[in-house]
C-alpha cells in the first residue's frame, strides 16, 4: 500500500494566515487525513473513493459556522488551499477524478 508522502504540509497556507484559527484549520486537516488514510489502504474504486471525499467535504461544510464564530470563515484562500491539497491527494494516489469532482458538495 502507498503511503502518502510525508513531506507534504496539509493547509499550510491557511496555517500561516492569521484569519484562520489554527484549532480550526487542524479540524479540516482531519477530514484531510481521513481520505488520506483511506485511500492509503490501496482502495481503488472510484465510487467508493469519491463518497469518501463527499463525507470529507460535508464534515467541512459543517464547520463553516464555527469559523463564523471564530471571525473567520471558509473563503477563496481556504477554498483554493484546500483544493490544491485534494489535487495532490489525487495525483500522489493516481486517481482519475477531478478535482471539482471531489469537493462537489462544497458549499464554501
Amino acid at each position: 500500500m502507498k503511503k502518502f508522502n510525508a513531506d507534504y504540509q496539509l493547509l499550510e497556507g491557511m496555517y500561516h494566515d492569521g484569519y484562520f484559527p489554527n484549532f480550526l484549520v487542524d479540524k479540516i486537516r482531519i477530514e484531510l487525513e481521513k481520505v488520506i488514510a483511506f485511500l492509503e489502504t490501496g482502495v481503488s474504486d472510484t465510487k467508493q473513493i469519491q463518497e469518501k471525499f463527499d463525507a470529507m467535504t460535508t464534515a467541512i461544510n459543517d464547520l463553516q459556522e464555527e469559523f463564523e464564530e471564530n471571525d473567520s470563515e471558509i473563503e477563496t484562500a481556504a477554498r483554493d488551499c484546500i483544493a490544491v491539497d485534494v489535487m495532490e491527494i489525487l495525483k500522489w494516489f493516481a486517481i482519475d477524478l477531478d478535482v471539482d469532482d471531489a469537493i462537489g458538495l462544497r458549499d464554501w
